[in-house]
């Protein structure tokens, strides 16, 4: 039940009962197709297809049945072992520089060893001859992947002046930069990079945060009434007009009467909007981001009042459009997280690379990088990563604090899960992760993947 409560809007809202049909009714079927999308998909996918069969894993039996066929796409298929692990199922597989990382990467975490402590011996048992091959040495391989990790790893997410920037992630110049920040929800930009935005602040680039959506159903109605409450109390204390307090009363009282899974009035939407707002201010203005650089785009197709969203209009594209025109970003950082729960992450996405494809042609698109950082759900695999920003533990407690300004998130979740909690973790992981191939030790890493964006980009083939 709490693996479904972030779908029904709170545990308390999950049905207690389900329809459901057994294996032995499944596997008498004439064709089965099991369609799965995904990377949460992942890892069910790959013990439905290559564990043996248990009864622990009631989807394993389907390898006995005569007519059954996986429908699935690339990110369901990700651990999956073509896809992990391609070097074991083809035999003129093509080396990309990004599929070497990969599979030193993997190599190093099956032996247990940093990169350059990577053996002939070691590439030969797990199938990567080949690779070796190619490079004439294992010696040769390990310092050209140690050095593509290694040179991912920046303390200047900006770029650092008057430095040689050839093997940094971020160019040297122009310094400052100015900086747009896209949030898809009101807690993603302190979420999943709270410490890099704080270390763009302080090192004097111009930080635009630009809040996409408003986010307003993720806000529970006993925080709200928490709030009206308060509101209540000063009002009462300043002697507000009384026909005004009763105008407040009652707007409590919609909530108190309001039913689960009632669709949202646009009256409460409105005062839940007003939270999550007032929450995102307080984190900018701890992390001092000027108050006109923050952005609400309140994207209309967020606004249905229900976890189910409206598909994205030319008002949507048209929002992030004007946004990115006005401030002329050197780079844009957005959320390339494809997996959240509610398909809200994807949209706001897919409406900033179809933006990208009517402003491309702008001059200061041809000098503009693009960041994706994740989180929500996952975080990069380490072959992906493109810059890896380190933290310091006071730059983790400056990233928790921006974090904890989102009162409604942290104390009354509508979707529950520890979020600060895991995206702290996973910040540690990384750092944890680096480590153990080689690297120096740091207390926590934010990773982002860089987007070379061509133009006909698209997530939805419009």
């Amino acid at each position: 039940m709490r693996d479904a409560s972030g779908e029904f809007g709170g545990l308390e809202n999950v049905p207690k009962m389900a329809i459901t049909m057994g294996v032995g009714t499944i596997m008498k079927a004439k064709k089965v197709i099991l369609m799965a999308w995904g990377e949460k998909k992942g890892s069910i996918i790959a013990k439905t297809l290559e564990s043996p069969i248990s009864d622990q894993c009631p989807a394993t039996f389907l390898q006995r049945h005569h007519n059954c066929e996986f429908v699935i796409d690339e990110a369901a298929a990700s651990e999956l072992t073509r896809t992990k692990k391609p070097w074991l199922v083809c035999n003129d597989i093509k080396w990309t520089k990004q599929l070497i990382k990969k599979a030193v990467i993997n190599l190093c975490f099956e032996v247990k060893k940093p990169i350059l402590k990577l053996t002939s011996k070691d590439y030969i048992d797990h199938g990567l001859i080949n690779l070796v091959k190619q490079y004439e040495t294992a010696n040769k391989v390990n310092i050209e992947v140690f050095n593509q990790v290694q040179h991912t790893i920046t303390g200047w997410p900006g770029g650092k002046p008057n430095v040689d920037d050839l093997t940094r992630p971020e160019r040297n110049s122009p310094f400052p930069k100015t900086t747009l920040v896209f949030s898809p929800h009101p807690d993603d930009d302190v979420l999943h990079m709270g410490g890099t935005l704080a270390r763009l602040v302080e090192q004097g680039n111009n930080v635009h945060v630009v809040y996409q959506t408003t986010g307003n159903i993720a806000v529970t109605d006993d925080y709200v009434i928490q709030e009206l409450d308060l509101c209540i109390n000063f009002a009462t204390l300043m002697n507000i007009d009384a026909a005004k307090l009763e105008e407040l009363k009652e707007l409590r009282q919609l909530f108190v009467i309001r039913q689960p899974g009632e669709v949202h009035s646009q009256d409460i939407l409105q005062y839940k909007t007003s939270v999550l707002e007032s929450e995102s201010r307080a984190a900018c203005r701890f992390l001092k981001i000027p108050e006109e650089n923050i952005h609400f785009l309140r994207m209309p197709f967020y606004e249905t009042g229900m976890i189910q969203k409206k598909s994205l209009s030319n008002e949507d594209i048209e929002s992030v459009v004007k946004i990115m025109r006005e401030v002329k970003p050197h780079q844009i950082f957005a959320a390339g997280d494809l997996v959240d729960p509610h398909g809200t992450h994807y949209l706001c996405l897919e409406a900033i690379v179809r933006a990208l494809n009517i402003v491309d042609q702008d001059d200061w698109f041809k000098d503009c990088y693009i960041w994706l950082y994740r989180g929500a759900q996952y975080e990069w695999e380490l072959e992906k990563i493109d810059m890896a920003v380190q933290l310091s533990p006071s730059e983790l407690d400056i990233k928790n604090k921006a974090i904890y300004r989102h009162g409604s998130q942290c104390n009354f979740p509508a979707f529950p899960g520890e979020f600060r909690q895991n995206a702290e973790k996973r910040n540690r992981n990384n750092a944890v992760l680096y480590d153990k191939l080689g690297m120096a030790e740091y207390e926590a890493i934010e990773a982002f993947a860089r987007y070379h964006f061509k133009h006909g980009d698209y997530l939805i083939k419009p």
